[in-house]
């Protein structure tokens, strides 16, 4: 047998050999007992499908999951009964565990009033597309609130509440748009206020016309402004305020009397051979 024919007849028994150990490894791993490492776990609530704030809960709604007991969920649901009927006070994902925080109590219903934090109140404006901040006040974001009186009134705009919340922004809570930060065209905007609040927007709306601002969530600076007229935009002077004056028991309100004008000047120009003058004469 020459040296080829010995060369190839040893590269074929390396090629068996191989093959051989490796058949016998696959099958002495496909044939190893499976162990199995037995956790202890508990069944939790969690909803089937995305929801928005204020559902009402059903049960096709919820579905229980195992949940390792080790990590236990605080203020967790262990029943589908527990959850049923009740609403949601923030949204929830498909596969999220409900717990207690993001539910109203069984008394409270569902829709918005769950949502309401104690010692507050909502109340809705009534806004257009380009008074709504072009449809970006959505739910979650702070705006300010402008009111402006017309000229009968005093020609006046300024920020009658300041870093107020957008509970609801049209008839919709919660809209996938909305979530995307995109803009969601609205013609009622509702506000979460403090009685004090309340009343002072209840007011403006019968005094003139609201306007929406955005402000940064970060910014947690009340507006502090004293107003613009409509004088002071034209760049006059702000009209002295108005004098009261007291006669006996009778009180009467006098408007400050205008300033006169003032006069006007005359320029008349003199040439006197080859000299020219100018006189100012009033």
């Amino acid at each position: 047998m020459n040296r080829r024919n010995r060369t190839v007849l040893v590269l074929l028994l390396a090629v068996v050999l191989a093959s051989g150990a490796s058949y016998a490894v696959y099958r002495t791993v496909v044939n190893m007992p499976v162990r199995e490492v037995e956790v202890a776990t508990v069944q939790v609530a969690v909803a089937v499908e995305n929801l928005p704030v204020g559902t009402r809960l059903e049960k096709q709604h919820v579905k229980l999951v195992d949940w390792p007991a080790s990590n236990p969920i605080e203020g967790g649901l262990f029943s589908v009964e527990a959850a049923v009927g009740r609403g949601l006070t923030s949204s929830v994902s498909v596969n999220e565990p409900l717990t207690e925080s993001r539910l109203a109590s069984l008394e409270s219903g569902a829709g918005l009033p769950p949502i309401i934090p104690e010692g507050m109140r909502a109340m809705s404006v009534r806004v257009n597309e380009v008074i709504g901040v072009a449809g970006f006040t959505v739910p979650g974001t702070r705006v300010d609130v402008l009111l402006t009186l017309d000229a009968r009134n005093g020609g006046m705009t300024r920020a009658v509440v300041s870093n107020v919340q957008v509970l609801t922004a049209g008839t919709a809570m919660d809209q996938e748009q909305a979530k995307e930060g995109k803009p969601m065209p609205s013609t009622v905007v509702t506000l979460l206020l403090t009685p004090e609040d309340a009343e002072r927007i209840a007011l403006a709306q019968s005094s003139g016309s609201l306007m929406l601002v955005l402000r940064n969530p970060l910014d947690v600076v009340p507006t502090e402004t004293k107003g613009i007229r409509r004088a002071s935009l034209m760049g006059e002077p702000d009209p002295p305020p108005v004098v009261r004056r007291v006669q006996g028991r009778q009180a009467r309100v006098v408007a400050p009397k205008p300033a006169p004008p003032e006069p006007k000047l005359y320029s008349v120009e003199a040439i006197r051979a080859a000299k020219r003058t100018e006189e100012v004469i009033r």
